[in-house]
């Protein structure tokens, strides 16, 4: 009973905080002025939705990909409320109500990881995205993990930092939920139900993001060393 009216609670300041973040963003887009809107607002529901999110480091403004390892989707609110990072997400998402249509706000770039004959196009696609100086997160495990083993990097998508546009520079992030290791979402669990688990958790939960040392990824020497030198750091940060 309990759960299910802390679930209720949070719904309802998620339903409070969505309009008013749509129509501070809106009004920023009229204006024709770089909206802080959508960052706000995914820090908004990464608080609500119980994480207080710790920054150890400093984020790259600019010209900069975070690679990052994955736990949940509770790491694009954390990441994107401390950096203002796009993200870079699974094709299915875009089809998937509300959510698929907020991620296009936030500049989402979407990806069929499994369509090889597509890896061309998505990659210039993310070069393209890159070259704006838009901040933007890619995890390249390509799935979450438990938070205790780090899967192996993909490389693909990291052909479109090879070369990279000039100026960009690599920073791996780190992400760690302490004790709330129990919020990572693995195995097959729905979406809808580990979304429901984190609504209905009691209390609060740390969510700490490592931002660790950037380097440049014309010096690593292609897009498979890129990934060995991006989960090699966040190895060492464990």
């Amino acid at each position: 009973m309990i759960a299910n009216l802390r679930l209720g609670y949070r719904v309802a300041a998620l339903l409070v905080a969505l309009p008013g973040g749509l129509l501070l963003h809106g009004l920023w887009r009229l204006l024709r002025r770089p909206s802080p809107w959508p960052r706000r607002f995914l820090a908004a529901v990464a608080h609500i939705v119980g994480a207080r999110v710790r920054v150890l480091g400093t984020p790259c403004a600019g010209n900069v990909v975070f690679l990052s390892n994955h736990l949940s989707w509770i790491d694009i609110l954390a990441i994107a409320g401390a950096t203002g990072s796009a993200f870079v997400a699974k094709g299915e998402l875009r089809g998937v109500p509300l959510v698929g249509w907020l991620c296009t706000l936030n500049r989402t770039i979407f990806v069929t990881r499994e369509d090889r004959l597509q890896v061309t196009a998505q990659i210039d696609r993310l070069r393209a995205a890159i070259a704006t100086g838009q901040p933007v997160t890619l995890f390249p495990e390509g799935t979450t993990g438990d938070g205790t083993t780090l899967l192996p990097f993909k490389a693909a998508l990291l052909a479109a930092l090879d070369p990279p546009p000039p100026g960009v520079v690599v920073q791996p992030i780190r992400i760690d939920y302490g004790e709330a290791a129990d919020l990572a979402w693995v195995g097959e669990e729905p979406g809808l139900a580990h979304a429901l688990r984190v609504l209905r958790r009691r209390g609060r939960f740390a969510v700490t993001l490592r931002l660790l040392t950037p380097f440049d990824p014309a010096a690593a020497g292609g897009r498979k060393a890129i990934a060995a030198q991006a989960r090699a750091a966040i190895v060492d940060a464990g």
